[in-house]
């Protein structure tokens, strides 16, 4: 589609959404009669939005694969096909095992149409099953080649649905085995190790992962017949969910491990962007930024948000937003106020330090708390977006966020407290249909591809900056 006609109709459906206000109806009047529509009407007798596979999914990446390409990094922003692409995304961790077994395989389409049914564009999820029921690997270097189909499967559904992957390829807790699996592994080859943070530093323990990336970069997808490492659909590389090591609360162990496997995923693969995994602690290297950690224990894990994400090879920065976890699992205004600063702290760092976009790419509340209600999710959810245009419209680093967590209906056992199922929660669905909207206005702007010259800019800025925004 012409560049500058998506604009103009998006700027109409911004118009229309701004009035309407997650859910009011917009009203205009002709002579004495009032005229009714919603933006759902609009979209649906629009030929440029497409309804089967989302409300708000713009027409923009074609069944051509040439249409269909990696996004990088250009400044603090990312960018695909020259255009921006901040990111309204989400968290499922649990895809590769649901979608190895044929019974519950079903659910993960299902995800995929329900995600992009809201305008969300990108799924964080394991590429990793360490040693446990189900496993990908069940030894080093050892495969269940079954396992392996079933993420061959979500990547290529993923595409379908024109949802891109961020992969993360081992976990710091024991959960889906992680790191202390890797020590198990090299105990039982003969090592004599008693610390799980040996994952590390061990070379052994160093080798066992590597081996695991280039397994996973170099896999030849069974459904489209796609390397790993040549398929745009996957979004970056993660090399860690949420590393710690506490045993050296100086970092340097932890560092030396980053810059030495973001090096590496870099050499296997130089297309896609790596991010680490963080949850985003200041550290010794940066002590006027400990103020803004939720406790003093956070200084204490090893982890360092400028310095780690400083190293070679790291294309964006990672942060998760956990207040219930990190302050009180008692729900407050307090927990509000700090994931606003949380928030604010990272994306100006992101900007003043690293020269990198950076992505909340996990945040949520549990209804386990005391005092929840979906209220107030909404709530922390609005936050969230909110802190997150307000950078946007600044071409700040502010570029996205993920959810955590997504699920279809009859996955409750799955549930840690965090899941939102779409069909279930109106008002949180609506919520982020809004942001999406948004999202896509930024993503489709003027300002970036415009052969009239841009002409439809300022009136397309006064909607979208709105201080009420």
């Amino acid at each position: 589609m012409d560049t500058c006609k998506r604009c103009f109709i998006l700027s109409f459906v911004f118009f229309m959404v701004f009035f309407e206000d997650l859910g009011t109806h917009v009203h205009g009047f002709q002579g004495e009669e009032q005229i009714e529509t919603t933006v759902e009407d609009f979209l649906h007798h629009s030929p440029h939005f497409t309804t089967t596979q989302g409300m708000f999914d713009v027409e923009e990446v074609g069944d051509d694969d040439d249409d269909w390409q990696m996004v990088q990094t250009k400044g603090n922003q990312f960018v695909v096909n020259g255009q921006p692409f901040y990111v309204n995304g989400f968290n499922t961790y649990w895809l590769m095992v649901f979608a190895a077994d044929q019974s519950t395989r079903g659910k993960v389409s299902e995800l995929f149409q329900q995600a992009s049914s809201v305008g969300l564009t990108v799924c964080r999820t394991w590429a990793f099953n360490d040693g446990q029921w189900r496993a990908l690997q069940k030894s080093p270097s050892v495969y269940d080649e079954e396992v392996f189909k079933a993420l061959d499967f979500v990547v290529s559904e993923a595409k379908k649905y024109k949802i891109r992957l961020i992969l993360s390829l081992v976990n710091n807790w024991d959960a889906y085995g992680g790191k202390a699996q890797y020590v198990k592994w090299g105990n039982a080859s003969g090592l004599n190790l008693t610390s799980d943070d040996e994952f590390f530093s061990q070379p052994t323990l160093r080798s066992y992962y590597k081996s695991h990336v280039k397994a996973v970069l170099n896999r030849v997808n069974t459904f489209t017949n796609i390397t790993y490492k040549n398929d745009p659909t996957i979004f970056a590389w993660e090399l860690m969910n949420e590393p710690r090591c506490t045993s050296d609360p100086s970092g340097d162990t932890l560092q030396s491990w980053i810059a030495e496997m973001a090096a590496y995923v870099k050499r296997l693969d130089a297309k896609h962007m790596v991010e680490i995994g963080l949850e985003g602690f200041y550290g010794p290297s940066a002590p006027a930024r400990t103020q803004f950690n939720p406790n003093s224990y956070a200084t204490q894990v090893g982890t360092d948000f400028i310095r780690n994400h400083q190293a070679l090879g790291v294309d964006f920065a990672s942060v998760h937003i956990y207040a219930d976890s990190w302050i009180s699992p008692t729900i407050s205004d307090a927990h509000l106020e700090f994931t606003k600063s949380w928030m604010e702290a990272h994306i100006e760092d992101s900007e003043k330090y690293l020269g990198m976009p950076v992505i909340f790419s996990e945040f949520g509340v549990s209804r386990k708390d005391p005092g929840y209600n979906s209220s107030y999710r909404d709530t922390l959810i609005s936050t969230v977006y909110k802190t997150l245009l307000n950078s946007t419209k600044k071409g700040g680093s502010g570029a996205g966020s993920l959810l955590w967590q997504l699920f279809p209906d009859g996955t409750d056992y799955m549930d840690d407290g965090y899941a939102i199922v779409l069909a279930k929660s109106p008002s949180t669905s609506n919520l982020i249909s809004l942001h999406s909207t948004r999202v896509a206005i930024f993503n489709s702007r003027c300002s970036w591809k415009c052969r009239w010259g841009c002409r439809k800019k300022n009136s397309l800025e006064t909607l979208l900056y709105h201080d009420d925004l």
